[in-house]
C-alpha cells in the first residue's frame, strides 16, 4: 500500500467511526426525548423492587447506552434520590440494555441507511408533534449509524489480509492473546467512552473479513465491558461517597462479568455458535449473554453486594440524607404531603450550602468550589423533576380540597427553589468571570465588603426559608412572616449598595466594566431573594396546613373511585 492509500484508509475509517458515534448520539437523543423525563423519575421512584430496577435500567440502557445510563444513575444517587442498593439493579440493567441496542445494530440494514436518513430527517422537521419529531431524529441517527459502519467496512475490506497479522495477536485462542485483546479493547472503549463503538468496530472487522471465528472477537467484547465503566467513574468525580460507590459498583460488576466470561470461555465458545449462523450475530449474542448471566447471578445478592462495596470504599463522611419521596406513602396523601415538604426543606438546604460555598469564592477563587456549586445545581434539578412526578402519582388519588391546593402550593415552591439554585449558580459564574477579568479587583476591601454585606442578608433570607419549610407545627404563617421580615432587611441593604455602586461608577472610582459585573451580582441576589418571597406567599395561603386527623388515612385511586 502506498502512503496515500494508507492515509485514505485511515481517514475514511475515522470518518466512518465518527459517523457511527454521531449516529448513536442522534439516535439515543431522540429516543431519550421520546421517553421524556418519565423514565428518569420512574428510576428514582421504583428502586425498592430489584426486578423493576433491572427492567427500567435495561430500558434506559437500550435507549441511551450504558455509559450515559450509568452516568445518569450516578447523578441520581448523588442527588439522594436513589440509594446504592437500589442503584445496583439499574446499573446491571443498563449494561444489559446496551447489548440489546447492539443487537439492533448487528442487523446491518445498510441498504436501508439512506432511506432511514431521508425519512428520519423529513419526520424530524415536518412532524406536527414533538414526540414524532424526536422519533424521526432517532430514525435519522440509525441511518447515519449504519452509513458509518458501511464506510468503515468498505475502507477496511481491501486491506484485510494486511491487517490479519497485526490482529492475530489479540486472538482469544491463547491466554496472552485474550488478555492483550481485553486490555486493548478496554482502553479504546474508555477513551471513546462508548462500548457501542468497540462492538460496532468489531462488527465492521467481521463484515470486512478480518475476523472469521468467534474466539478472535471474544476478548474485544470483554474489553468493551470493562472500558464502558470509565464514564460512570468520571461522572462520580467530586460527588458524594454514595455516588462514587455506585460508580465503583458498576466497575466491579463489569470486572465480575469479564472474569466470569474468561473462566467460562470454553462454555461460551461452545454455546454461542449454536445461537446464530452469522459471526456478527454470534458476537452480539455473546455481548448480551455475558451481561445477562452476570446480572442473574448477582441480582439476588444486591444487598450483600452493596455492603461489600461500602466495605471496599470506607469513608469518614456519612452518606448524605436521602430523598423523603417514598411512593409507598402516596396511598396516605397527608403523609405524602408531609414527606414532600421535608423534601423541599432538603432541597433548600442544598441551595443554602451552595450559597455558603459561593461566599468563599469572593475570598479566594477555587475551581473545585465552582464545581461543587454546579453539581448541587444538578442535584436541585434532579429533585425538581422527581418531585413533580411524585406529586403526579399523588394526585391520581382522591384528595380533599385542602390537600389538592396544598399539593399545588408545593409544586410552585419546588419551582422557586430550582430558580434559586439557578441564581446561585449564576453568582458563581459571575465570581469566576470577575476573577478571570480582574474587573472589579476583588482584593480591594471597599469593593468586596458591600458584596459580603449583601451576601450575609441574602443568606439569612434563604436560611430562614430553609427553616420555615420544616414540617412541624402548623405555624406556617409565622414562618412566612419571618421570611418576609428577613427579605425586607435585605431590600434595604440592596438599595443602599446599589446607590453606593452608582456613586463609585459616577465618580470613576471603579471602571464601567467593574460596575457592570457588580451590578449583575446584586441583581442575581435580588432575584434569588424574590423567589424566597414567593415561597413565603405560598406558605401564607389558608390551605397551606396539615390536618392531624388525616395522617395515615388511605384514599382510593381516582380510576377506581
Amino acid at each position: 500500500m502506498s502512503a496515500a492509500d494508507i492515509l485514505s484508509t485511515i481517514f475514511i475509517t475515522a470518518g466512518g467511526l465518527a459517523l457511527f458515534l454521531f449516529g448513536i448520539q442522534i439516535m439515543t437523543g431522540g429516543l431519550r426525548a421520546v421517553a421524556g423525563e418519565r423514565l428518569r423519575s420512574a428510576l428514582a421512584l421504583a428502586t425498592r423492587n430489584r426486578i423493576a430496577g433491572l427492567s427500567l435500567g435495561t430500558l434506559l440502557g437500550f435507549l441511551i447506552h450504558s455509559s450515559a445510563a450509568s452516568a445518569m444513575t450516578v447523578g441520581l444517587v448523588n442527588a439522594g434520590l436513589i440509594r446504592l442498593a437500589g442503584a445496583l439493579p439499574i446499573l446491571f440493567g443498563a449494561n444489559i440494555g446496551t447489548t440489546l441496542s447492539m443487537q439492533v445494530v448487528s442487523l446491518r440494514l445498510t441498504d436501508l441507511a439512506f432511506a432511514a436518513i431521508a425519512i428520519g430527517l423529513l419526520v424530524s422537521v415536518a412532524a406536527p408533534r414533538e414526540t414524532f419529531r424526536q422519533g424521526g431524529r432517532a430514525l435519522l441517527g440509525i441511518g447515519v449509524l449504519f452509513l458509518g459502519m458501511d464506510l468503515m467496512s468498505g475502507a477496511i475490506e481491501p486491506h484485510r489480509d494486511a491487517m490479519r497479522p497485526w490482529l492475530e495477536r489479540i486472538d482469544g485462542a491463547t491466554w496472552s492473546g485474550m488478555l492483550l485483546g481485553v486490555a486493548a479493547a478496554g482502553l479504546f472503549t474508555a477513551v471513546i467512552q462508548s462500548s457501542g463503538a468497540t462492538i460496532g468496530m468489531t462488527f465492521v472487522l467481521i463484515s470486512a473479513g478480518v475476523f472469521t471465528q468467534l474466539h478472535q472477537v471474544y476478548p474485544l467484547v470483554l474489553g468493551a465491558h470493562l472500558g464502558t465503566s470509565a464514564t460512570a467513574l468520571l461522572a462520580s468525580i467530586g460527588t458524594g461517597i454514595e455516588a462514587r460507590r455506585a460508580a465503583i459498583g458498576n466497575l466491579v460488576f463489569n470486572v465480575f462479568n469479564t472474569l466470569l466470561a474468561l473462566a467460562a470461555a470454553p462454555l461460551f465458545l461452545w454455546v454461542i455458535p449454536l445461537t446464530a449462523d452469522s459471526l456478527v450475530h454470534q458476537t452480539a449474542n455473546l455481548h448480551t449473554a455475558v451481561m445477562a448471566v452476570a446480572a442473574v447471578l448477582l441480582l439476588p445478592f444486591t444487598g450483600l453486594y452493596a455492603l461489600g462495596i461500602e466495605k471496599l470504599t470506607p469513608s469518614k463522611k456519612p452518606a448524605g440524607p436521602g430523598t423523603f419521596l417514598d411512593p409507598a406513602l402516596t396511598p396516605t396523601p397527608e403523609n405524602a404531603l408531609q414527606a414532600a415538604l421535608r423534601e423541599l426543606q432538603r432541597c433548600a438546604t442544598i441551595c443554602r450550602t451552595s450559597l455558603d460555598h459561593e461566599r468563599d469564592l469572593l475570598k479566594n477563587y477555587d475551581k473545585s468550589v465552582v464545581r461543587k456549586i454546579r453539581m448541587n445545581e444538578d442535584i436541585v434539578n434532579e429533585i425538581k423533576v422527581t418531585f413533580k412526578n411524585y406529586l403526579g402519582l399523588l394526585t391520581r388519588r382522591y384528595l380533599s380540597r385542602r390537600q389538592a391546593l396544598f399539593a399545588k402550593y408545593l409544586n410552585h415552591i419546588v419551582g422557586d427553589l430550582e430558580r434559586i439554585g439557578d441564581h446561585i449558580e449564576n453568582l458563581a459564574t459571575l465570581a469566576e468571570r470577575m476573577f478571570r477579568t480582574g474587573q472589579p479587583d476583588l482584593s480591594q476591601r471597599s469593593l468586596v465588603q458591600p458584596l459580603y454585606e449583601l451576601h450575609q442578608k441574602a443568606n439569612r433570607v434563604l436560611r430562614t426559608t430553609e427553616d420555615a419549610l420544616g414540617s412541624g407545627e402548623n405555624d406556617f404563617n409565622d414562618r412566612a412572616a419571618a421570611i418576609l421580615r428577613a427579605r425586607d432587611a435585605y431590600v434595604e441593604t440592596s438599595a443602599d449598595i446599589r446607590s453606593r455602586l452608582d456613586e463609585k461608577v459616577a465618580r470613576h472610582e471603579i471602571t464601567p466594566a467593574a460596575g457592570l459585573h457588580l451590578s449583575e451580582y446584586v441583581i442575581s441576589c435580588d432575584r434569588m431573594v424574590r423567589h424566597c418571597k414567593m415561597i413565603a406567599i405560598e406558605m401564607q395561603q389558608p390551605f397551606f396546613r396539615f390536618k392531624e386527623t388525616k395522617f395515615g388515612r388511605i384514599t382510593k385511586p381516582l380510576e377506581s373511585g
